[in-house]
């Protein structure tokens, strides 16, 4: 059975331009915030089922991270990420060796499987909060 082509109507659009607009993977309620001021009677629920729909469809990733509330990412470019454990920021990260391909796509096959995708979680803490953190201990060295 083909799938017939998603239809673009004036609310995924929207969603679209303005999760493409952002690079800090916002959750649904965060990207509703933004929408909202563009259609001001648009509601969460209208928000989420269009992000599930536009992730279903391929046109934008849907991030599940373990144990945390799903995020969404415009950028559908082969690329991982990294969660800050202290903010939960999340970041891109492309891994200069193979440049978003699959770590071992060969390993899939040895066990017969045809790859269709992967998800490879990392954790660390930023930029941000490592500065915090630094700035706090030499406040107590002093």
């Amino acid at each position: 059975m083909e799938q017939s082509p998603l239809r673009m109507t004036y609310q995924r659009e929207i969603i679209l331009e303005e999760l493409k607009k952002t690079k800090t993977h916002p959750t649904a309620d965060e990207l509703y915030s933004t929408v909202k001021q563009r259609i001001p009677h648009i509601s969460l629920a209208t928000v989420y089922r269009n992000l599930e729909t536009l992730a279903n469809s391929g046109l934008v990733r849907k991030l599940e991270v373990t144990g945390r509330q799903k995020r969404f990412d415009g950028n559908t470019e082969p690329h991982d990420h990294i969660t800050c454990t202290v903010c939960q920021r999340i970041d891109d990260i492309v891994h200069p060796l193979n440049e978003g391909q699959a770590p071992m796509p060969q390993s899939a096959a040895w066990h017969g499987y045809r790859l269709t995708g992967w998800s490879v979680e990392y954790f660390g803490i930023c930029p941000d909060c490592l500065q915090k953190s630094n700035a706090a201990v030499t406040d107590n060295t002093r």
